[in-house]
């Protein structure tokens, strides 16, 4: 795939993210963190996590992903991050094995199973 074509392909993505968040947010205003904020955190990964990039993911991306540790930080917000990127992630073309690498590329040094399979009612 060209360069220019996995570029708008990114863009559409990230495009795609913002109108899932837009209207997560509404669906998740009782959570203690947005679907929306979630997203947000993520879009600097778009081109990663979609395979647009080969390599590992950028700077933005891991300082993205780092904030959203972060905003995750009680049971109940990590629970409501899980379902929002369970529901969103495929729609998006997140590929699973991208989206399993992140937290050990960006150092997040997390314990949450990274898959389409996890059951998110069970994090703790």
């Amino acid at each position: 795939m060209a360069p220019s074509t996995r570029r708008a392909n990114a863009i559409l993505v990230v495009g795609m993210l913002l109108a899932a968040a837009m209207a997560a947010v509404a669906a998740e205003a009782a959570a203690e963190m947005s679907c929306g904020d979630a997203v947000s955190a993520l879009i600097p990964c778009g081109s990663f996590l979609v395979g647009a990039v080969a390599g590992a993911p950028s700077e933005s991306c891991c300082r993205g992903a780092q904030g959203l540790r972060r905003m995750a930080g009680t049971p109940g917000a990590r629970r409501a991050l899980c379902r929002c990127l369970e529901q969103s992630g495929p729609s998006f073309g997140v590929l699973p094995d991208r989206a399993r690498q992140l937290p050990a590329l960006c150092k997040l040094g997390i314990s949450i199973p990274v898959s389409p399979h996890t059951d998110c009612d069970k994090i703790q």
